[in-house]
């Protein structure tokens, strides 16, 4: 069964674009990036699918001949397929394990512009890095990632909800009893994540043991690809940097910290390594003064955050003996207290964030922390919207100050920040006489559900 994902709409808007030009899918493995494809091919006349892993052999075709109406002639002799301009969607998977097939995608653009040719693989980023050149203006790039929470409610079979949820707002609040059951779907969201195997035994046995069998295969599956790059760095080296970026979420990344008396520059190499590979993402630290938030960054203050939540809690698993404490918190625990003082939230909705934006672009994340007085405040994400910076703070309860949020609020003069958290839609208002600017202005500090965050971006 096909569960939609963000991404169906802009792969059919690219599929009709009179403009279209070769598709690359790229994300981490196993998001989801083959089906999808797969999902579009089927509202084509044809389809013909080449996979550069399980069929080698085809690697030869590209690598003997450069004239693109010559390899599709010899694809469509081999797999006994029709592929024509206007009829066919031509997918080219796994297509890192054949660089000049990857080299080749631009050419179809100038050889053959009216074939549609959609590209996708694992570890692209790698192959990518050792090109000279790769296309640019000829090749068109999108970005997946695991089911965000609205995808997983619909893989889950409701799509009413989604559609109740997505109508309301602070003067609109989700009804109480929708708001309870949500929260209840949001804690299973945590546990299961968002990995497409994990999601699918979930949906199709509603036994969380199904859902861990999946998530262990897949962390299996990345550990295994550690292996492949053993002769640029120790495979050890990338897993214990892997641990130790689950068991800092949430906090500044501090080298010292990771397993193996490593230098940091070797742990540094590792870090950009698994940012490639799409398993783990940066969260920059801003000053926040304006936009682009990315003009400001100070690179001594980094967060990294895992893939999936579900990936998370089983590496804890490992370190930790048992995952049995943090799942209990997840489901039954009181709200202030969910899940390892919040930290797999945070994580969760940066993620979120991430999803709920434009496949279009490899979008970056950005953190606030005060650095230069000794304070403590930190504000989780920022994100800018209408020209205007939003600071986001991220609750995994029902309570909180709220400190951090306002003090970066009246260091930067904003009159509007987000709370994000398990409560529903409200409003808090407040006056800031210590604001220079705005000192008699009222302020709001929008309180977000955490299960609404793809109207938050």
């Amino acid at each position: 069964m096909y569960y939609s994902r963000n991404i169906d709409p802009w792969l059919v808007e690219w599929k009709e674009s009179p403009r279209r030009k070769p598709l690359l899918l790229r994300g981490a493995r196993q998001v989801g990036k083959s089906r999808s494809i797969r999902h579009l091919g089927e509202s084509f006349e044809h389809f013909a699918e080449v996979n550069f892993e399980l069929q080698p052999q085809l690697r030869q075709v590209f690598e003997d001949i450069t004239d693109i109406r010559e390899i599709v002639s010899r694809l469509s002799t081999i797999l006994n397929c029709t592929i024509e301009e206007g009829r066919t969607l031509l997918f080219l998977d796994e297509i890192q394990a054949c660089p000049k097939a990857l080299h080749s995608l631009w050419s179809f653009k100038e050889q053959m512009p009216g074939l549609h040719v959609a590209a996708a693989g694992s570890l692209l980023e790698f192959t990518l890095k050792e090109m000279p050149s790769f296309g640019v203006g000829r090749i068109r790039s999108m970005f997946m990632y695991p089911l965000s929470f609205d995808e997983f409610l619909l893989a889950s079979g409701y799509r009413a909800w989604v559609e109740a949820k997505r109508k309301c707002d602070y003067q609109h609040p989700v009804a109480p009893e929708l708001h309870q059951a949500l929260v209840q779907q949001f804690r299973s969201f945590l546990i299961v994540g968002g990995m497409p195997a994990s999601v699918a035994a979930w949906v199709e046995s509603h036994d969380y043991r199904q859902s861990i069998e999946e998530q262990e295969d897949i962390q299996q599956t990345y550990y295994d690809d550690f292996a492949k790059y053993s002769d640029k760095i120790d495979p050890r080296l990338l897993r214990n940097t892997l641990r130790s970026v689950v068991m800092q979420t949430g906090s500044k990344f501090t080298y010292s910290r990771v397993e193996g008396g490593y230098r940091a520059e070797d742990i540094k190499q590792a870090l950009d390594m698994l940012c490639d590979a799409g398993i783990v993402k940066i969260v920059q630290h801003s000053a926040g003064n304006g936009l682009p938030l990315g003009a400001e960054v100070n690179n001594k203050y980094r967060k990294y955050h895992y893939l999936d939540s579900g990936l998370m809690l089983r590496i804890l698993d490992m370190e930790l003996g048992s995952s049995g404490p943090l799942t209990e918190m997840i489901l039954a625990g009181a709200a202030e207290d969910l899940v390892n003082k919040g930290q797999v939230t945070e994580m969760t909705a940066g993620w979120e964030i991430v999803k709920n934006m434009s496949p279009r672009t490899e979008h970056d994340l950005y953190y606030w922390e005060n650095t230069s007085d000794g304070g403590n405040s930190e504000v989780d994400y920022l994100i800018s919207q209408n020209l205007t910076i939003v600071p986001i703070e991220i609750k995994s309860g029902v309570s909180g100050k709220m400190k951090s949020l306002r003090v970066f609020m009246n260091r930067k003069h904003l009159i509007s920040g987000r709370r994000c958290s398990l409560e529903n839609f409200g409003v808090l208002t407040f006056t800031d006489s210590s604001d220079n600017k705005y000192p008699d202005t009222e302020k709001q500090i929008c309180i977000h559900p955490l299960y609404c965050m793809s109207t938050l971006v």
